[in-house]
């Protein structure tokens, strides 16, 4: 009898525990809900776009003429002389700068 007098007492403990809500489970209504963030739009997706093969037999394409905007060495160079000069530069320094400046540009 003391057996089945526990175990009615625990069944009742546990039904009736079960019964009760819990404290962390109760929500209060908010009067003024702050309204939600809205979400930032999704990415683009991804291009699809093939690239373009080469064909075997294809013509090579011409290569790439040469740069018009750049001047001779010969240019290049009395203009660095001109300017090693403005800066008062000797025979000695004005020769490295100028070869220095042609290569350069």
């Amino acid at each position: 009898m003391t057996n089945m007098k526990f175990v009615v007492t625990a069944l009742a403990a546990i039904v009736l525990s079960g019964a009760v809500p819990a404290a962390a489970q109760i929500v209060p209504q908010v009067s003024n809900p702050v309204p939600p963030v809205p979400q930032p739009p999704p990415p683009p997706p991804p291009s699809l776009a093939v690239p373009q093969v080469p064909k075997m037999d294809a013509p090579a394409p011409p290569p790439p003429g040469p740069r018009m905007d750049r001047r001779s060495f010969n240019q290049r160079f009395q203009q660095c002389q001109t300017d090693g000069t403005a800066s008062r530069l000797d025979s000695g320094e004005r020769a490295a700068y100028s070869r220095a400046c042609a290569n350069q540009l």
